[in-house]
């Protein structure tokens, strides 16, 4: 069949209009056929690996959907008989070498695999099963990691460093032994990763999964003496009707209160009730630091993989970082310094659960600034998929439960802190809470407009006598671009919001896999009308809150406020060995480190290591020197960097290191020879 309309294709026998669509998938799509890939990811690069999205074009033949762009006349047939047959051979090659344990997987619900092998209709395996052992990598708090189930599509490894540019995990090797897997085979807890869990958000097999606390929880609700309450995150409510059939964004507060109470739970509160106590305090702390000028502009703390990646990346701008712990840490101490006095037990047998959008959040609770006493502030946290979980293993019909509301006195909260759950929340929360302070007026409805048109926003707000400038990031790489402008002295900003999620919080790693692209967006609109049918609207209102300052904290920033509810951070290394030797002299006195951390890998380090190796051989003095990679040096900003024996060199160069080496061997014969 022929096509002359300029601007169309014909897939099937039909016309499909081109309407700036990147490739043959994304068009094919639009017009009602869902094509199978593993490895595409609309917003990733194309890596066109696993032969799912194959196409005939008529005078083309067989091409890859995701890798092919749409050009006006073309003839597509998307399921001959060829397609189809090799379509279920490459999945039966995937699953010659799957870990078939589908029952016990903890995706085994939203497993791609399994869903293909059944749309295929692949009713048996024609090859031969490869059988694997390798061992899981349990050693992070908030993820897990399981070789054996990998499909190498390359989906976490292109998110980690595209998106987050943090780059955790590649490949390694190749052909048969190719896997996926972090930095020199060490294990998730031993390199930079910080927990996000987007790597399991895009992962279509259980290879990435969360780490589940549900064991932990369930045998203290079935402790008759242990009392167990929960704090709920505001980006839950939004999200976990999805578990069930409801649509995304509906708010579901009422149910999930019900439900927990139905699990056991003893208490059910609101996180968004700490997140107005975080207001309070940042905006205090902001107005503070705004009337000495000093740690400008202020980072918000309440992510705590954006934290992380401070910590690791960026030491250097972490006194620019709120000292506010999280809401999720802030209930934690709250509750363990109240709720034994109001519920009348002893504080040894209060249990406290955190149920969050967030994998992060689980390596959060566990750092030790958190534990006091050797007890955390926190004792589980579960994701909002973990709580799904749980409430259909009890067989409750969440639907059709009847909606309740949450205990008192930290089941109240305000508008401001609901919106925590959303990128911009916590900037609008504080700003209303500031204003109002500062000149009697409360704003709403704030629009951040695009500052780079590439992920970060911003704002600027008139008040009486100033104006404050506020800056909104989701997303590592973003924020990234904005610490670097920070640090390089290109920002004016006043407020930094930094969420390490697409859209914040709603769209966090432990939030329900959905197939609606509007998921996302839909959550957040969820979370904006919570907000607007909230009759408080500014954390300042909240009456419990109020009470809290009265009773314990006296007044925001007060000592006992600090002591409660702020921590400091610290400089972190990305990986726990200091170096790996590469090249080691018989008479080695001269030792040079190149950093291959990503801020240095970014800037060419690992080229830089390369052109070392091959420029040494061919040097007299080669015996005399010992060539390591290693892992940070505290100073991204000078990237590339190097060391020779003592001497670190930043924005290092081949010709700078060898002058440097020179010169160390030049000094030591020197002392040889007196």
């Amino acid at each position: 069949m022929k096509n002359n309309d300029k601007n169309t294709v014909i897939v099937n026998g039909h016309p499909v209009a081109i309407e700036g669509e990147r490739n043959l998938l994304e068009l094919i799509r639009k017009s009602g056929i869902d094509i199978p890939t593993f490895c595409y990811h609309s917003d990733l690069s194309v890596y066109g690996a696993c032969r799912l999205c194959l196409v005939d074009v008529e005078g083309r033949g067989i091409q890859a959907a995701c890798s092919t762009p749409p050009k006006a006349g073309m003839v597509i047939l998307t399921h001959t008989e060829e397609i189809r047959n090799i379509r279920k051979i490459a999945v039966e090659l995937i699953l010659a070498n799957h870990d078939m344990t589908c029952p016990t997987c903890d995706k085994s619900d939203a497993c791609k695999l399994r869903s293909l092998a059944a749309q295929l209709g692949i009713d048996e395996i024609r090859f031969k099963k490869q059988e694997k052992n390798t061992p899981r990598d349990l050693s992070s708090p908030s993820l897990v990691r399981d070789p054996d189930k990998c499909v190498l599509c390359g989906d976490c490894v292109r998110y980690c460093s595209e998106v987050q540019s943090i780059g955790a995990i590649d490949f390694a090797h190749r052909g048969k032994d190719c896997s996926v897997q972090p930095a020199f085979g060490l294990d998730l807890a031993d390199v930079e990763c910080v927990g996000c869990g987007q790597c399991v958000a895009v992962c279509p097999t259980g290879a990435l999964t969360i780490k589940s606390e549900t064991d932990q929880v369930w045998k203290a609700l079935g402790d008759p003496e242990i009392t167990v309450v929960a704090q709920v995150a505001p980006a839950v409510r939004v999200a976990l009707g999805e578990l069930f059939a409801m649509a995304p964004g509906e708010v579901t507060t009422g149910k999930i209160t019900a439900a927990m109470r139905r699990l056991g739970f003893n208490q059910v509160y609101d996180t968004a009730f700490s997140a107005d106590l975080t207001v309070i305090e940042e905006a205090n702390e902001f107005l503070k630091r705004k009337e000495k000028n000093e740690n400008l502009p202020i980072f918000t703390s309440c992510c705590p993989a954006w934290v992380q990646f401070a910590e690791q990346y960026y030491p250097d701008l972490l006194p620019n970082l709120s000292t506010c712990k999280s809401p999720q840490q802030m209930f934690g101490a709250m509750a363990k310094e109240q709720l034994p006095g109001i519920l009348n037990i002893a504080s040894e047998k209060l249990y406290i659960v955190a149920v969050m959008p967030c994998t992060a959040k689980k390596a959060e609770a566990a750092r030790p600034e958190f534990i006091n006493d050797g007890r955390r502030e926190v004792d589980a946290v579960i994701s909002t998929q973990e709580l799904g979980k749980m409430i259909k293993e009890t067989g409750l019909k969440y639907k059709d439960i009847t909606s309740e509301a949450m205990d008192m006195p930290f089941g109240l909260s305000t508008g401001a802190g609901v919106i925590f759950g959303k990128s911009g929340g916590v900037s609008e929360a504080v700003l209303r809470y500031s204003t109002e302070k500062l000149c009697g007026k409360q704003l709403r409805n704030i629009e951040f407009k695009s500052f780079d048109g590439n992920g970060i926003r911003q704002v600027e707000v008139a008040l009486d006598d100033s104006t404050l400038k506020l800056a909104v990031v989701h997303g590592l790489k973003n924020a990234r671009k904005a610490a670097d402008l920070v640090q390089a002295g290109k920002a004016d900003w006043d407020i930094i919001e930094i969420m390490a999620c697409p859209g914040g919080c709603i769209g966090g790693a432990g939030q329900p896999v959905s197939d609606n692209h509007n998921a996302v967006a839909c959550r957040c609109q969820g979370i904006e009308d919570a907000d607007n049918t909230s009759p408080l609207s500014s954390a300042g209102e909240n009456p419990f809150i109020q009470k809290i300052y009265k009773d314990l904290l006296e007044i925001p920033g007060s000592e006992a406020a600090h002591d409660l509810l702020h921590r400091g951070y610290k400089s972190r290394k990305r990986t726990v060995n200091d170096a790996i030797s590469l090249f080691n002299g018989d008479d080695a006195f001269v030792e040079i480190k190149i950093c291959v951390g990503t801020g240095c890998y970014l800037k060419g380090s690992q080229d830089l290591l390369k052109s070392l190796m091959k420029a040494v051989e061919g040097k007299p003095w080669k015996d005399k020197v010992k060539i390591e990679a290693t892992f940070c040096m505290e100073r991204c900003h000078t990237a590339p960097n190097a060391r020779v024996n003592d001497e670190i060199i930043g924005k290092a160069t081949i010709s700078k290191i060898i002058n440097s080496i020179e010169k160390a061997v030049s000094t030591e014969e020197k002392m040889i020879s007196v």
